[in-house]
């Protein structure tokens, strides 16, 4: 690959990555909150996917009662990984 089409791939994927985090994450006011549906939905991941990767880490959630819930940064934080990798 050339070097200016790696430039320009890894520009792209920058302003995806902020695309996403400005779309993901309210400009002001508490970070919304998604159960595992919405958040599966969002990442287009099955429900078991979600869990799997929460116990592994690598989706940050918190536990409100019984409920599991994943923060938007979260879900935002998760896409900019996938997009690096």
């Amino acid at each position: 690959m050339s070097d200016r089409l790696a430039l320009a791939l890894a520009e792209l994927a920058e302003a995806l990555r902020a695309e996403v985090r400005a779309e993901m994450t309210p400009a002001s006011g508490p970070d919304r909150l998604h159960d595992i549906d919405s958040a599966a939905a969002a990442l287009s991941l099955g429900r078991s996917l979600v869990y799997s990767e929460i116990a592994a880490g690598r989706l940050k959630s918190i536990k409100i009662g019984r409920r599991r819930l994943i923060p938007a940064g979260a879900i935002a934080d998760y896409i900019a990984r996938a997009a690096e990798a």
